[in-house]
């Protein structure tokens, strides 16, 4: 299947919204948030503190009258600067682009399967600015075999699973983790959809640098294809 093809796919596999966390909030819940480079509102606080940044999103939710919100898909940050893990002084080779989806709510909220699928792996990516705990899920559909992942999780959510382990669309499959445990973030969930795994288990790239990020867009397609937030 062409990478095209791939993105179209995702799309047809819905035609309104899916809720990716708890099916409590509606679509009118979320909110978008610009969490880019060129936001200047967030040259006013310490992105390398999570809990400042948690107060950033509270705030910015409390504003818009909404209880979660969302966006990042392509998105160049600068919080990624605070860590060995993305930084590198070459611009061409810094990884600082989003891949995937961000899901900004409170810790401990469901994190819900929107396809059918069961465990591909699982993982605790413990670098500091990493995944933290991070489930990915093997979807087949029409012959198509792709996977979706879900980052910064609580440590519980991978206790008591098992490589293999059917999950319904609309079933619980995680909890959202907090900053001692997620990677140091503000609770989110990461949410990435992922043609090519590239023999990866528990973990795949959700950003990219420059040089690569053509093959990354190709490969991990707008979560919100999906989802129609």
């Amino acid at each position: 299947m062409m990478n095209d093809s791939f993105s179209q796919f995702i799309e047809s596999l819905s035609r309104s919204f899916i809720p990716i966390v708890d099916p409590d909030f509606l679509k009118e819940n979320y909110v978008s948030i610009d969490l880019s480079i060129y936001n200047k509102d967030l040259e006013r606080i310490d992105v390398s503190s999570s809990k400042a940044f948690e107060g950033y999103i509270n705030r910015y939710l409390i504003k818009n009258a909404a209880e979660v919100a969302f966006g990042g898909y392509n998105e160049t940050r600068g919080i990624y600067r605070r860590s060995k893990h993305f930084n590198q002084q070459d611009p061409e080779t810094e990884r600082n682009i989003h891949l995937g989806l961000d899901v900004w709510c409170d810790a401990g909220t469901d994190v819900l399967a929107p396809l059918e699928g069961k465990i591909h792996s699982f993982k605790n990516n413990k670098n500091f600015g990493d995944y933290g705990p991070t489930i990915v899920l093997e979807h087949k559909i029409e012959k198509v075999i792709f996977y979706t992942l879900y980052g910064h999780l609580s440590e519980k959510s991978i206790e008591d699973i098992k490589i293999g382990q059917h999950f319904r669309a609309g079933d619980v499959v995680a909890k959202l983790g907090d900053a001692s445990v997620n990677g140091d973030y503000a609770p989110h969930l990461h949410f990435q959809i992922i043609k090519d795994m590239q023999g990866n288990v528990g973990d795949y790239p959700g950003v990219s640098n420059k040089k690569e990020l053509r093959y990354f867009l190709q490969n991990c397609p707008n979560p919100n294809l999906l989802l129609k937030i």
